[in-house]
């Protein structure tokens, strides 16, 4: 019985190739895993960021939560394999059962049969060899599964932290967010006290002229007040009245706190009749030289060129859409609104 036995632990080995395999899966979680620790390093760099930076953290955020999947499907490939593997034993172990009957079967035979019982013996040893062979298998498996359930439990703590940073970043942004528009309320209530308090002293100082008005936000001098017609040359009678309007401003400068970032914008206009000049192609180029030549004029009257700016706008803004001679001399205009930056 011996001897058979020791015949039978011979046999071919069916698992170096899964040993590779299962190898080649280790190192690719190992690359997998330096990955991963990489990211966490530029993630926790990157955290504090504005939005594109919380938007590249959710980029990172995906990739671990791909990595994660796979291995998740590594270990279910691993244990898919185990039970291959178990399956395999049970095989060996039934055909150790069958060779066991067989040698009892020759042993209560005619002494003719021990050529075959010697050969069962063999094939058991054979099969008991490939038995230990395969339970050493099971046990490295079980030792690698073990192994990988703990990387995937550090991989989930460490997803589950970058989340919380996540949603702790989101939610200082949002609480920043929200003081921000209160503060950009606040500065916007401010300058519109402002421009009511200079709208009202703007029409002590001009008076109550029918050709200076008050139109919304915007006070509205019609061009004849300051320019003579198709001209964009300040004339003395204009100067007279923009004075008046430097005088303010300059007040106005001193009174508005400067972390207000506040402009007095100059806007000019013209009606829709093209204009036929040699000095002005278009009424795109009168209505903007007439606003920079106010903004210029009040700048030599010292208010700061950068509360100031000017546009034009030519016919293509009309108070009045109507084609007599008073919807023109509306249309006509240069417009000043006081407005954030």
């Amino acid at each position: 019985m011996p001897a058979v036995r020791a015949r039978r632990q011979r046999a071919i080995d069916y698992w170096p190739g899964f040993v590779d395999a299962l190898s080649t899966m280790l190192l690719v979680i190992v690359f997998l895993l330096s990955v991963f620790m990489m990211a966490q390093f530029f993630l926790a760099r990157e955290v504090s960021g504005k939005d594109t930076v919380l938007d590249r953290l959710n980029k990172q955020i995906a990739e671990l939560t791909s990595l994660l999947a796979m291995e998740r499907a590594g270990k279910a490939d691993a244990q898919s394999s185990l039970a291959a593997l178990q399956a395999t034993l049970d095989m060996e172990k039934k055909g150790k059962a069958k060779l066991q009957a067989q040698i009892d079967a020759a042993n209560s035979g005619a002494s003719g049969a021990d050529q075959r019982v010697a050969a069962a013996q063999q094939q058991l040893s054979a099969e008991k060899q490939i038995s230990a062979q395969a339970l050493a298998q099971v046990d490295i498996l079980n030792e690698q599964i073990a192994a990988l359930r703990k990387q995937l439990g550090a991989i989930e703590d460490a997803l589950s932290a970058s989340e919380a940073r996540d949603r702790e970043s989101q939610a200082k942004i949002a609480d920043l967010g929200s003081r921000l528009n209160i503060a950009l309320a606040q500065k916007v209530q401010e300058l519109s006290r402002y421009r009511s308090d200079f709208f009202g002293r703007l029409r002590q100082i001009l008076g109550d002229r029918p050709d200076i008005r008050t139109v919304g936000d915007r006070f509205v001098f019609q061009s004849e007040v300051l320019f003579d017609t198709g001209q964009a040359t300040l004339n003395p009678a204009g100067k007279t009245e923009l004075d008046k309007l430097a005088s303010a401003i300059v007040e106005l400068n001193h009174e508005i706190p400067p972390e207000i970032p506040w402009i007095l914008r100059v806007d000019g206009h013209t009606d829709k009749r093209p204009i036929q000049s040699a000095q002005f192609h278009s009424n795109w180029e009168l209505s903007s030289a007439r606003a920079i030549a106010v903004v210029q004029y009040l700048i030599s009257k010292g208010v700061p060129p950068e509360r100031l700016a000017a546009a034009g706008f030519g016919e293509f803004q009309p108070i009045d859409p109507g084609d007599t001679e008073g919807a023109y001399s509306k249309n006509r205009r240069i417009e000043l609104k006081l407005t954030e930056r």
